[in-house]
């Protein structure tokens, strides 16, 4: 591989490692959000002991719980970049 693609695709990757790195930080606003809703909700549903407040808290928690496995999904896709930035930089210095 020339040294022109390896460059280039050491840009590309940088771009999209720091894109997914703001992304994580908005994902982790969020995730803390939704995760004190459910909390709260769950709490409330305790207190409340009515069959609607116990669903608005199960919602409240499939939202978070659908956010942190994302949050799992962009840290293992910021990962696998990084693992290939590093295989980059290994031709290119090599």
């Amino acid at each position: 591989m020339g040294k022109w693609l390896v460059e280039r695709r050491l840009k590309q990757s940088g771009v999209r490692l720091r894109r997914l790195r703001d992304e994580l930080g908005v994902i982790d606003e969020q995730l803390e959000q939704l995760s004190d809703e459910a909390d709260d909700m769950g709490i409330r549903s305790l207190v409340a002991e009515t069959p609607g407040s116990s669903h608005d808290y199960h919602h409240a928690q499939a939202h978070a719980d659908a956010m942190a496995r994302h949050r799992v999904h962009v840290v293992e896709s910021i990962a696998e970049l990084e693992r290939r930035q590093d295989q980059l930089l290994d031709r290119l210095v090599g």
